[in-house]
């Protein structure tokens, strides 16, 4: 689609709908002239391109990509407007955008009934989850495991919880065993399951998990926020295809974080929170008396933590779903490149003298390091470190990511490796541009090259 063309069109548009209101005239402390604009608007783009190149295959690097034009729009046309959707009357058509999205995302983790929103991220997603989870189980910590994201110790320190960390198996999934152990405490009232660590892309045994929780009278929150938009994968046919278990039985769990502004295709400041029963709302309850007076309807402020959100967020993600629906036909195909992607590098990776697999991937982050002799510790972070920063130099540049992993976990996957040192960086590269899958090739080549050099 043409983004000049259509981002023309938004302006008219919304033009349109202002001059149905009558003329008025601009105050004149807000006029800017186009010359004075226009020197400042030179230094602004200059500055920007001090940026990766994010939009391209050569970045594979952290979790970057821009969103697809159809979320700009939708972004830009509704923010030119500005609603706020914490109360109808801040934004009566992108509250109804944000109902009807979040709708579509509570069906593609097979809720029949739900309770959520729009956040601004998934950290602020998983606080609002965390919250309620201390308000049904007051007293009682959040186990999660070692390699969760930071964000879950961060916020059960926020509300006063204890933190139950739980050790990972050799695939950097939730350690069954080691769950049971702190489950029998009594101390635990809810346990955290990840569907994607954002270090490996690891995804923890959801269907497991879940009648360990119930016998153990457990509440289970589901951080999706990486990974949630694989379950458009579980069950397909193809490489891309993931084990259905852990993806349907989220279905089951008390709630769901994800993040539409990763595999969403969405522009940063879209989260999302799901709560399967809606009657979770009652812990959100306040009066506001000068914001909630233009409807009797429920309105979405009165079910969040957080006040004002941009409108905007939502009509992005309405229109991306319009196009590219969640459903394995729309934004699965999307996904399953990057998958593919992932999966053809390991392939090339395991059959390289130069580069070692650090394991396989289970979604589109793919790690490993370079081939060193001998296999100490110290060596592969001395030679993944030298292949990070060569490889954003010369006429042909690559933009990777690195990983720290301990001892521990290098010797349960590379147990031939000398642990001289309490770990190692290792590369990390994350698929998630379709675009990657035709790119491949080029970039295990440049990779080996580098790593032969390093």
């Amino acid at each position: 689609m043409d983004l000049q063309h259509w981002l023309g069109r938004a302006t008219h548009a919304i033009q349109d709908w202002a001059d149905t209101f009558g003329p008025y005239r601009p105050h004149p402390s807000l006029q800017v002239d186009d010359d004075r604009f226009g020197a400042v608007f030179e230094e602004f783009t200059a500055r920007l391109a001090d940026n990766y190149p994010f939009f391209h295959p050569r970045y594979a690097g952290q979790m970057l990509k821009p969103p697809h034009p159809a979320a700009v729009v939708g972004h830009l046309t509704a923010m030119l407007i500005n609603p706020n959707n914490h109360a109808l009357d801040g934004g009566p058509a992108t509250a109804a955008m944000e109902r009807e999205a979040v709708a579509c995302l509570a069906r593609m983790f097979g809720y029949d009934t739900h309770l959520g929103h729009l956040t601004t991220s998934g950290t602020i997603a998983n606080l609002e989850a965390l919250f309620v989870a201390r308000e049904l189980h007051p007293g009682r910590g959040v186990a999660h495991s070692v390699d969760a994201h930071y964000t879950h110790g961060r916020m059960c320190h926020v509300l006063g919880l204890t933190s139950h960390p739980v050790r990972t198996d050799d695939r950097g999934r939730m350690d069954l065993g080691a769950l049971e152990d702190v489950l029998r405490t009594g101390e635990v009232g809810t346990v955290v399951l990840t569907t994607g660590t954002t270090g490996l892309g690891a995804v923890d045994p959801v269907h497991e998990v879940l009648p360990l929780a119930e016998r153990h009278g457990v509440r289970v929150h589901v951080d999706a926020a990486y990974g949630g938009f694989f379950t458009l994968l579980a069950g397909a046919e193809g490489p891309e295809g993931l084990p259905p278990e852990p993806w349907r039985a989220i279905a089951r769990a008390d709630s769901i974080v994800v993040d539409p502004h990763k595999h969403g295709l969405q522009p940063y400041g879209c989260g999302a929170v799901l709560f399967r029963d809606p009657d979770v709302g009652r812990f959100y309850l306040h009066d506001s008396p000068y914001t909630y007076f233009t409807s009797t309807e429920l309105h979405l402020g009165e079910i969040s933590l957080e006040c004002s959100r941009a409108g905007a967020a939502a009509a992005a993600l309405w229109l991306t779903f319009q196009l590219l629906p969640p459903t394995p036909d729309g934004l699965g195909r999307v996904l399953a490149a990057g998958r593919r992607a992932a999966l053809r590098w390991a392939d090339l990776i395991e059959a390289s003298d130069a580069l070692e697999l650090y394991q396989r991937p289970e979604l589109d982050i793919v790690t490993y390091f370079p081939a060193v002799a001998p296999g100490t510790l110290t060596g592969i972070d001395a030679a993944s470190a030298r292949v990070l920063a060569d490889g954003m130099t010369g006429p042909d540049p690559v933009f990777l990511s690195t990983l720290r992993a301990d001892r521990e976990s290098f010797a349960a996957r590379h147990p031939g490796t000398v642990a001289d040192a309490d770990g190692a960086r290792i590369l990390r590269s994350v698929l998630m541009k379709p675009e990657s899958e035709d790119h491949v090739e080029h970039l295990h080549n440049r990779l080996e090259r580098l790593a032969g050099r390093a």
